[in-house]
């Protein structure tokens, strides 16, 4: 029969090995109370390693918690993780941007800590050409029936439409994201967004001028005005219902100054699409001739 010592819990020499390699592993202790030994003091602890358990219950936080994954600038993985959306998403936020609702601000409701570049830059691409390929086509269309005007496509426009359109798209968030990053050393209780949230919610903006700039493509004034007007405010609000959060907090003045700003920038790319790309054209005048001179000579003979 064996005796109570040969019943103690030993530690093990794999258990050692792995605590000589790793100290800072944390350990479980387990006092072996049942055995007579333990009454006297000399019992020994059970050390279980939990190091593996805790590095996977923190790669499974991150996971969950939407961080992107880090790495070099330099690196392909560090720009793969700004178009790492599905379809679904990326249809989620498409529709959030053109109906935006009172209380729900797009980055927090859609975007949900994990903003991409996948979206808006297919939406700048998708417009440059669907303003310049609208435009033309409400030109000809507007002049077809005039004898004067001859058709010719107008194909730099395309660069120019790219350059307008991909300046808004980027390079306001990106002063925008800067202004509040200033506010928030000056103001300590402002709030932010990073600059890739930013870029993200200016982006998805512009989606609705897609289809406004194909309904362009009616030859009537009023209805132009009308799409302008309506494709504003739907994607004013959007701009307007993220940032007003982060802003109201500012002085009364510089949140009013911010928003209006935000609002008459947005306003001018609407407006000067519609007076730049959809403009009348002017006809191509023939060069005339001057009318045949008629002269009468007097042939009959005096008398």
């Amino acid at each position: 029969m064996a005796s109570p010592n040969d019943l103690q819990f030993q530690e093990f020499e794999e258990a050692a090995e792995l605590l000589s390699a790793d100290p800072g592993a944390s350990t479980l202790s387990i006092p072996a109370t049942n055995s007579p030994t333990s009454a006297s003091g000399g019992g020994e602890d059970v050390k279980l390693d939990l190091s593996e358990d805790e590095e996977g219950h923190e790669e499974s936080s991150e996971l969950l918690g939407g961080q992107k994954p880090g790495g070099s600038f330099w690196t392909f993985e560090y720009y793969q993780s700004f178009f790492n959306v599905d379809t679904m998403q990326v249809l989620d936020r498409v529709k959030g941007s053109v109906m935006p609702l009172p209380g729900r601000n797009f980055i927090k409701h859609h975007l949900r800590s994990n903003p991409d570049l996948y979206g808006p830059f297919w939406i700048c691409v998708t417009l440059v050409f669907s303003v310049v390929i609208s435009g033309n086509l409400s030109t000809f269309l507007s002049k077809k029936g005039d004898p004067n005007y001859h058709y010719r496509p107008q194909f730099h426009r395309v660069t120019i439409a790219a350059v307008v359109i991909f300046m808004y798209a980027w390079l306001v968030p990106v002063g925008l994201w800067g202004f509040l990053k200033w506010r928030q050393s000056t103001e300590r209780q402002i709030g932010g967004y990073s600059i890739l949230e930013t870029v993200c919610v200016y982006g998805y903006s512009l989606f609705i001028y897609i289809p406004t700039s194909v309904l362009w493509i009616i030859p009537y004034e009023w209805v132009h005005w009308t799409l302008i007007l309506v494709a504003m405010v739907i994607s004013g609000s959007v701009l307007v219902l993220t940032f007003w959060p982060v802003v109201r907090d500012d002085t009364r003045v510089m949140a009013v100054a911010t928003v209006a700003t935000i609002v008459v920038l947005h306003t001018l790319l609407a407006v000067g699409c519609k007076l730049y790309f959809f403009q009348t054209a002017d006809p191509v005048q023939k060069p005339t001739t001057p009318p045949p001179i008629h002269v009468t000579l007097n042939t009959t003979k005096p008398h």
